[in-house]
């Protein structure tokens, strides 16, 4: 791993100098004619680093000890193509054998046998770029998707006193495509004056995981650093043949990524027993210390007669587009529930910690509001409770230097924080994670989102002015949904189907591009309706303080602990993250989805231990999507609530 290392940073090295190269040869280069086509071949090396988890290798091999990181060097040779129109921009296509090859770091085996597992995963790739060289030089940078074709798949096991054992994986893609970006040098070997002209071109590149998963049921994935040197040849035309036009340049239109994920049974209504976690805030109207109205605030004979088991008892209110006042209706009663706790527990305390900005004074007033009500209502021993106030929250959605939204962010940290050190106030999740115990509540969810399809259109929101989606059925009948601006939309299988009980379909993407041309992409679904007319199903849900996502680490033991004992064998576990409003939102797309994939990997590993089999896990990231958010993104709970991970756990039954 140290050799592995080293040469990683003689890689970047590298890299670094053909930067440094590119800006300064530009004062020192001999004017010459470039061809405008290029042709040649390429070597180099592929540094592969591994991980995810690889346990499974085949039907017949599921090794003892899972294999998590690993790395290794293989070769890459490529044929290439090379189009220059001008001395900036240009394009590349790279046609290769690519040698994803390695080995996983060793393990220990139940027996305290040491195992190793090698493989020689390879791919005919094909990799057009983007050429750019920023100086009109020598020095090219380049970027593009890759698109790959498995060749090979071959693996190696070993493990002390155990026979070797060789074979292929099981359910590897076919095709995966995933994306590099790099540079390189050009070194002319040939004089200016030549009609043919020789290069010798060194380069490094970075190829990314992101969508290179090479096998359907494991979660191993690798990126790769590759360096290397390409020979190109390139033929320019001689003067007399050439004729001077005024060049003209043309944006080109960029592709559309369309895909469509579709559930293999479309979900049925789902009596959902939900354990609903509770925010230890309240939250304040800007410029006042009262509280506000949309809590539940009850008189002292009310409050004498209230207990938080009321809450759970089942009502009508549902979850059909992802929002529920059902949920909020618990956590506006968060000072009630809060003085029936104090009130069953004489022994517990806590301390209310207002925030108001550059205002302490005001934060200690709004505290003392909380204070009141819960002594003169609940009769709860004033010295019970402690008040405290700041300009900050300890953990504030501000951040240093913020400048964008902070009308929403000033929002957000105006409240009161119960802090508590009493366990049975309490629900301990993990390291330094704690909240107010949970509620457990009951609701219908009558449109779950795992029976939802879901467009994906990556590169709409910038290359699209609009798109919409018509789906045809076997008989010619057409529905259309949209318009949509976004990469991502979605659409009830329930609304697809009607009173079918499945169909086959055709989805076909209509948009328009920015220059006006009209863009169509198609795919297909099968949609089954699932027998039963109504499933039992748990859910959690964990939540995160703003833009955190490593957070999720402190959850480890809820979601070990609570949630893992919970699934039963061959079950369905739906995972689906979610953001508020604030910040860019591809980057909250990305941050849900990171959210939604880290818990899948806890719960994977806990499952690992208990030995259960044949889970299926079904993992969405649908950021700021309002049509799919948890709760709506008006009030600053609303926006603290949708910041979560929500966990359906749905039986074989």
């Amino acid at each position: 791993m140290l050799l592995f290392s080293s040469i990683k940073q003689k890689t970047s090295l590298l890299s670094l100098m053909l930067i440094l190269a590119g800006s300064t040869i530009e004062a020192q280069q001999v004017t010459r004619t470039q061809p405008t086509w290029w042709f040649g071949e390429s070597a180099a090396a592929n540094f592969n680093t591994y991980r995810g988890t690889t346990q499974m290798l085949n039907e017949n091999l599921t090794v003892p000890t899972a294999f998590h990181k690993g790395s290794g060097v293989k070769p890459y040779f490529s044929l290439l193509t090379e189009y220059r129109p001008n001395k900036k921009w240009g394009a590349m296509l790279n046609i290769a054998y690519d040698n994803r090859g390695g080995k996983f770091d060793g393990v220990l085996a139940p027996c305290d046998c040491p195992a190793e597992l090698k493989t020689n995963i390879s791919y005919l790739a094909f990799e057009p770029s983007l050429r750019f060289a920023p100086f009109s030089s020598s020095f090219y940078m380049f970027a593009g998707p890759t698109l790959n074709f498995n060749v090979a798949k071959s693996f190696t096991y070993t493990q002390e006193k155990q026979v070797d054992r060789t074979g292929d994986w099981s359910d590897v893609r076919k095709t995966a495509m995933s994306a590099q970006a790099g540079a390189g040098f050009d070194l002319m070997l040939s004089a200016p004056t030549n009609s043919t002209q020789v290069s010798l071109s060194p380069f490094v590149s970075f190829l990314t995981d992101f969508g290179h998963e090479p096998r359907a049921n494991q979660t191993w994935t690798f990126y790769t650093v590759r360096a290397g040197m390409a020979l190109k040849i390139g033929a320019r035309k001689r003067k007399a043949d050439v004729t001077v036009v005024a060049e003209q340049k043309v944006a080109p239109e960029q592709k559309i990524n369309f895909s469509v994920r579709a559930p293999k049974v479309v979900a049925p209504n789902r009596q959902i027993k939900e354990t609903f976690p509770l925010r230890n805030s309240v939250f304040f109207n800007m410029g006042s210390t009262e509280i506000p109205s949309r809590y539940s605030i009850l008189t002292s004979t009310q409050a004498q007669n209230f207990k938080e088991e009321q809450l759970q008892e089942s009502q009508p209110e549902n979850l059909t587009n992802g929002r529920s006042s059902r949920q909020l209706a618990v956590y506006y009663n968060i000072l009630n529930i809060l003085g029936d706790r104090l009130r069953s527990n004489p022994q517990s305390s806590i301390t209310l910690v207002g925030s108001a900005d550059k205002n302490p004074a005001e934060g200690k007033q709004m505290a003392e509001k909380i204070k009141d009500y819960l002594v003169v209502n609940y009769k709860i021993d004033a010295s019970r409770i402690t008040t405290e106030g700041r300009d900050k929250p300890l953990i504030p959605s501000e951040q240093p230097n913020a400048t964008k939204e902070l009308t929403l962010l000033h929002e957000g940290d105006r409240r009161v924080d119960i802090v508590t050190g009493s366990s049975d106030l309490l629900m301990q999740v993990g390291g330094n994670t704690i909240f107010l115990k949970p509620v457990v509540i009951k609701a219908l969810q009558t449109d779950p989102l795992d029976g939802h399809v879901i467009f994906n259109a990556v590169g709409a929101s910038e290359n699209l002015k609009s798109w919409k989606i018509e789906v045809k059925d076997e008989k010619g009948f057409v529905q259309h949904f949209g318009p949509y601006t976004k990469d991502q939309a979605s659409v009830s299988g329930k609304t697809i189907l009607g009173n079918n009980t499945q169909g086959n379909y055709k989805i076909i993407l209509i948009g328009e591009s920015m220059s006006g041309k009209m863009v169509r992409e198609e795919s297909s679904v099968s949609l089954m309706k699932a027998e039963d007319d109504k499933q039992d199903g748990l859910r959690y849900s964990i939540l995160f303080d703003f833009d955190k996502s490593k957070s999720i680490s402190a959850y480890e033991n809820f979601l070990t602990n609570m949630v893992v004992p919970q699934i039963h064998e061959y079950g369905t576990v739906i995972i689906h993250g979610h953001t508020d409003i604030i910040g860019e939102e591809n980057y909250n797309i990305s941050l849900s989805h990171d959210r939604a994939i880290g818990v899948q990997k806890i719960m994977e590993a806990g499952l690992l231990k208990t030995g259960k089999k044949g889970v299926k896990f079904m993992s969405f990231g649908f950021g700021e999507d309002i049509s799919t958010a948890p709760f709506e993104n008006n009030l600053p709970e609303e926006r603290f609530y949708n910041r979560t991970v929500i966990i359906d756990i749905v039986s074989n039954k």
